[in-house]
Formats: structure tokens, C-alpha cells, sequence
């Protein structure tokens, strides 16, 4: 199963149970107990924060896939590390060839290439924390191109 076709399986499994906990929250308000109310309250408060949180991953893996495709339509994907059979990143190749990455991001910090290609570079070595976090601030660089390309609605027409 690929990786999309189980974040999408989890995310529906995910929002099944959070129904079902909604559900369940309903029910315990409608009693008029004050600990089943209290109980009922923590059970819709909980799901809302984990619907944030499953939206929040989705949206992050659906703009940083849309960036990998834009990156690898320009030509600019390849990041010159060797893959194992596995399909992963040979460790000891992306550890060496990572500070070439860092350095091209702290040569063009608004580049969302940079940031996007060190994010894959963190992620072959391993390091996912750091991953995200530049491929975070890739989408926000993108998405601040793009606002600076796109000319206010007054001067459109």
C-alpha cells in the first residue's frame, strides 16, 4: 500500500472514531449528570482538536507533495544521493551530501527551493523533526511568491 493510500485509510478511520466519540459526547451531555456533562464536554472538546491536528497534516503533506512535483517538473529534484534498493536513502551518502543543502538555504534564505531540497536532504539523513521544519517554511516561502506575484484584485480589472 502506498503512502498516500494509508494516510487516506488512517484519516478515515480517524474520522470514524471521532464520529463515534462525538456521538458518545452527546450522549453523556444529555443526561444531566454534572460528571457525565463534564465528561461529555472533554469528549467534544478532544475530538475538534484532533480533527485540527488531522487537518493540519493532511494540508501539510498535500502542499509539500505539490512543491516535490513543482520542484521535479523544473528539473530541480535530484538531490544526488544513491538509493538503496529499499527505495530509501543510502544514510551515510545523504549525511555527507547534507551540508551542501544547508549551505545552498543559507545562501538564498527566500529560496523555496533551498528550504525544500534541505528538508529532503534532512529527511534522507534522517532527521525528520528538522525535515518538516524546513519544508514548513518552503511552503511558506512559496506561498509568500506567490501572494507577491499575484497583483491586488484592484489592479486586476
Amino acid at each position: 500500500m502506498s503512502a498516500k493510500a494509508g494516510a487516506l485509510v488512517m484519516a478515515a478511520l480517524l474520522a470514524l472514531y471521532l464520529a463515534l466519540v462525538g456521538w458518545r459526547a452527546v450522549q453523556f451531555v444529555q443526561t444531566g449528570e454534572p460528571v457525565a456533562i463534564a465528561i461529555g464536554i472533554a469528549l467534544i472538546v478532544l475530538p475538534i482538536v484532533a480533527a485540527w491536528a488531522l487537518w493540519r497534516e493532511l494540508a501539510f503533506g498535500m502542499r509539500s507533495q505539490a512543491l516535490v512535483r513543482r520542484l521535479e517538473a523544473e528539473g530541480g529534484l535530484d538531490l544526488g544521493i544513491p538509493v538503496r534498493p529499499s527505495g530509501r536513502a543510502d544514510r551515510v551518502a545523504a549525511d555527507a551530501a547534507f551540508p551542501a543543502f544547508r549551505a545552498a538555504a543559507e545562501a538564498e534564505p527566500d529560496s523555496w527551493r533551498a528550504w525544500l531540497r534541505l528538508g529532503l536532504a534532512y529527511d534522507a539523513a534522517g532527521d525528520r523533526r528538522r525535515a518538516r521544519g524546513a519544508v514548513r517554511r518552503a511552503i511558506e516561502l512559496e506561498r509568500a511568491e506567490r501572494q507577491a506575484a499575484t497583483p491586488p484584485p484592484s489592479e486586476q480589472g
